[in-house]
């Protein structure tokens, strides 16, 4: 090839080649920003890190981050490190803090219809409740209620069918619960005030003080491996079944709207999965350690397991009813909420006659 020849020739090619890398920068993916970090709060109404109810608000916080690859990271402050554990509801609405962990029948003074959302006397299991909220249209009518206080709830735990609670005198009658003071929540502590007794609210990590001092005469929690840890079994002789006042009590995660929405839709989505996940992983764990634990508590620590007379039982069935009807009448969103909730409850007892219950009979 010529001088002059070879010369042109590879004038050429370095311009092709230029205008090939041209054209490849151009058509390739625009480099990857490094995606936005989010660090939330959550309050709870429970002591630091207590068994199960703590320890769920825990896994939450740690599954998302997990799941969100360090994108959304949510650090949990127990009832009192950030705020007083029945203030949580309103940290969180009012934007303090981006999310909370607690039991919805805490909030009645602000939202009656709210305590169907945990737990109703003579109520929905921890089956059904999960069955009408996610299924049933339950969770709709939660986040109406919710929506009102810049609120998006979601279930994150579940403790099954509870106690009926501890106390230090007997149950014989129904006139036994007449002047007795009881830490009982949302609508069994009305329920508790319609037998003559009156109704405490006060937070977990309060009840053995107040138990041992009297400033109580009885109170219920959660279950045996939960009331074990808490030592009720020092301060209180009788522990009496079933929980009629929280057949399956809904534990909570309340994630203030704002933020919520400010999340890219993956990030919410993550949200809400690890929620579903924290309250199968709730339900599991109580329903795996309580009959150990109540065994341990009959055994070793000499508890006095007794049952609610069933005339006793019969009595506060109907005062339940009473209770019931007077939220509804009174508020128009519980009348609607229930009337969803009672509903659905008829119905899943038709089912469950023939299925659970059926089941559980063969081997009385």
């Amino acid at each position: 090839m010529e001088k002059n020849n070879r010369r042109d020739f590879l004038k050429k090619a370095t311009t092709a080649t230029a205008v090939a890398a041209t054209a490849t920068t151009i058509g390739a993916p625009a480099i990857v920003r490094a995606e936005k970090t989010y660090n939330w709060k959550m309050v709870t109404t429970w002591p630091p890190h207590f068994p199960i109810l703590g320890e769920g608000a825990d896994k939450l916080a740690e599954m998302i981050g997990v799941m969100s690859g360090g994108r959304l990271n949510v650090q949990v402050y127990g009832g009192g490190e950030l705020v007083p554990p029945l203030q949580a509801f309103d940290a969180v609405s009012q934007g303090m803090v981006q999310m909370g962990h607690g039991a919805a029948y805490y909030w009645a003074g602000k939202a009656p219809a709210a305590q169907f959302f945990a737990a109703v006397p003579f109520g929905l299991n921890a089956q059904g409740m999960n069955a009408w909220l996610y299924s049933g249209g339950g969770m709709e009518l939660w986040e109406e209620l919710y929506g009102k206080f810049n609120l998006v709830p979601m279930p994150a735990g579940n403790t099954g069918v509870q106690m009926g609670g501890w106390f230090n005198r007997e149950i014989k009658t129904i006139d036994d619960f007449k002047g007795l003071k009881m830490r009982i929540p949302g609508l069994g502590g009305k329920v508790l005030a319609k037998a003559g007794g009156t109704a405490v609210l006060s937070a977990g990590g309060e009840i053995y003080t107040n138990l041992e001092r009297g400033v109580i005469d009885a109170t219920e929690w959660v279950g045996p491996y939960n009331d074990y840890k808490m030592g009720f079994y020092k301060v209180a002789k009788y522990y009496y079944y079933p929980g009629w006042h929280e057949p399956g009590t809904v534990l909570e995660s309340f994630v203030n709207k704002s933020a919520f929405e400010e999340l890219p839709k993956d990030l919410q989505q993550i949200v809400k999965t690890a929620a579903m996940s924290a309250n199968l992983w709730m339900l599991c764990e109580s329903e795996a350690k309580n009959n150990f634990y109540l065994q341990k508590m009959i055994k070793e620590e000499g508890v006095q397991l007794k049952k609610f007379p069933d005339d006793v039982v019969k009595q506060l069935r109907q005062y339940s009813a009473e209770v019931l009807q007077e939220v509804v009448d009174k508020d128009p969103m519980s009348k609607k909420v229930y009337d969803s909730f009672s509903k659905f409850q008829k119905d899943y007892q038709v089912w469950g006659k023939v299925s659970e219950a059926a089941y559980y009979s063969l081997f009385d």
